[in-house]
């Protein structure tokens, strides 16, 4: 099972949300790009990097950061928010990210999401964010009317390398990761289903890898210290 440690960014800082809420935001002092190198070192091999602003208000925004952590460090960076369009893709990918992570532009362009697949086969993330089974767009505030199974079943048949699932009752809350219904969608697809949301100790993590999950994301834990990534990893690569 593979741990991704996540750096969420808002107005330039490092941060976390609420269940998504933009005002529940807890802010962190660490430098992002510092963070990066502090994960990498202590083994991270993929950063999960989101752009709230570009989440939110629908643009690309923090390339400056991104480029200084692709340059510092060796970690293949995953980046979502505001990717909703074929050129702020295709710009991410030419900063040198290895995947780039859609959310609400899988729901309302699935065309655009589709070719993006097919042009870049290890290299799109369809996030699913979810609450009451639904999935949510437009930095979770809106609900797309569209159920979780079948969104998944229909961006795993796009050919998208993984699917990013949050329950986002559960997200920034440490209170456990949604295990049982991790591994419920990834019985559903080929792709790897990330979990997201909800890990806060060794033991949300142990349950997700005992429940088959393939891959999970964490960052409150992580900065908060409840979750030190050396152990975390040690974990995962434990039988």
């Amino acid at each position: 099972m593979e741990l991704i440690p996540a750096i969420d960014l808002l107005d330039g800082s490092v941060v976390r949300l609420q269940r998504g809420r933009y005002d529940a935001v807890d802010r962190y002092g660490a430098d992002p790009v510092e963070l990066a190198r502090a994960y990498a070192d202590a083994g991270a091999k993929r950063l999960h990097v989101v752009d709230l602003d570009g989440a939110r208000d629908g643009r690309a925004a923090h390339r400056a950061t991104l480029e200084r952590m692709l340059a510092t460090t060796s970690l293949d960076v995953q980046v979502g928010g505001g990717v909703r369009d074929v050129e702020v893709a295709e710009a991410w990918f030419a900063a040198g990210v290895a995947r780039v992570v859609l959310g609400t532009a899988a729901v309302r362009d699935p065309d655009f999401a589709r070719s993006l697949c097919q042009a870049h086969p290890d290299g799109v993330v369809i996030a699913a964010d979810a609450k009451d089974g639904m999935v949510a767009v437009a930095g979770w505030r809106e609900r797309s009317g569209r159920e979780l199974f079948e969104f998944a079943r229909e961006v795993d048949a796009w050919g998208a390398a993984a699917i990013l699932y949050t329950d986002i009752a559960r997200d920034g809350m440490k209170g456990g990761a949604d295990a049982e219904g991790t591994a419920r969608l990834q019985r559903e697809v080929r792709a790897i289903v990330i979990a997201s949301g909800g890990v806060s100790c060794l033991d949300d993590l142990k349950r997700l890898k005992d429940a088959g999950v393939r891959a999970a994301v964490s960052g409150r834990a992580l900065l908060d210290g409840d979750l030190v990534l050396e152990e975390a990893l040690r974990l995962m690569e434990s039988d």
